[in-house]
C-alpha cells in the first residue's frame, strides 16, 4: 500500500515566546533596531526591484527565478525577526541577526515554499486587484501614515499592551501572544501572495498560536477502497 504524500501550505510562520522577558527593555528597542531599519530600508528597495523583475519572468516563463525568490524570502525573514523583537510582538529579547538566512535557532521563523510554476494570468491581477480585500484588513493590523504621522496598527497596540503587562507581572499574556501571532501570520501570508511568491490565495482566518497550523501536514484523504454497492436498475 503506497502512502499519500503530505501537503504543506506555502507560507509557514512559527515563533516561540521567550521567558523571562525584561520588564523595561521594550522601552528602548526602537533605538536598538535602528541599524536594522537602515539596512532594511535598502533591502526593501531591492525587494521591490526584484519583484518587478520576477513579474516579467513569471509572465513569460511561468517561473520565479530561484535566486531572486531566495533573496526576497530572506528579506521577509529578516523583517519578521526584527518585527518579532520590536513592536510587532515584543516577544523576545534576543537581538535579531543581520542575516537573510533561515537562522533556525532564532525564536521567529518564516518559510515560503518555492513554487515550481506560477500562473501567467494571476500575476497580472493578484498583487493589486485580488489582494484588495486583504489590504483593507492588513492595513488595520499594521497601521500607516495619516496626516503626516505614523498611526500604529492593532499589532503594535497589542504588543505594547503585552509589554506593559510584562512590566507589571513579569509574564507575557499567552492569549495576547496567540492573537498577535495570528495577526502577524495573516499579514505575512498576504505579503507573500502580493509579492508574487505563491498563487495560493491567503485565507481570511486567524491561525493563532506560536506554531503555525501549516507546520502540520495536510494529508489528502485517500480514495475509498470499499466496494461500491451495485446500482439499482
Amino acid at each position: 500500500m503506497t502512502s499519500t504524500p503530505a501537503v504543506y501550505p506555502p507560507v509557514r510562520v512559527d515563533a516561540a515566546l521567550d521567558s523571562p522577558l525584561s520588564r523595561w527593555l521594550w522601552l528602548v528597542k526602537w533605538i536598538l533596531v535602528i541599524p536594522h531599519y537602515i539596512v532594511l530600508f535598502f533591502l526593501w528597495i531591492a525587494f521591490f526591484v526584484v519583484s518587478v523583475i520576477a513579474f516579467f519572468a513569471i509572465l513569460f516563463t511561468e517561473r520565479y527565478p530561484r535566486p531572486l525568490f531566495d533573496f526576497n524570502v530572506g528579506v521577509l525573514r529578516w523583517s519578521w525577526r526584527v518585527s518579532y523583537y520590536s513592536y510587532g510582538a515584543l516577544a523576545t529579547d534576543r537581538y535579531p541577526p543581520f542575516s537573510l538566512g533561515e537562522e533556525p535557532d532564532y525564536p521567529a521563523r518564516l518559510e515560503i515554499a518555492y513554487p515550481e510554476r506560477l500562473s501567467r494570468g494571476l500575476v497580472l491581477v493578484k498583487w493589486w486587484l485580488l489582494a484588495i480585500p486583504h489590504y483593507i484588513v492588513v492595513g488595520f493590523f499594521v497601521g500607516g501614515y495619516q496626516a503626516r504621522m505614523w498611526i500604529g496598527g492593532l499589532i503594535s497596540v497589542l504588543a505594547v499592551i503585552a509589554a506593559v503587562i510584562v512590566a507589571v507581572t513579569t509574564a507575557y499574556s499567552r492569549d495576547l501572544f496567540d492573537l498577535i501571532m495570528g495577526l502577524n501570520r495573516w499579514t505575512l501570508r498576504v505579503t507573500a501572495y502580493a509579492s508574487l511568491m505563491t498563487d495560493e490565495y491567503p485565507p481570511f482566518r486567524l491561525d493563532m498560536g506560536g506554531i503555525d497550523p501549516a507546520s502540520q501536514p495536510l494529508v489528502p484523504t485517500p480514495p475509498s477502497t470499499q466496494p461500491q454497492p451495485p446500482l439499482k436498475s
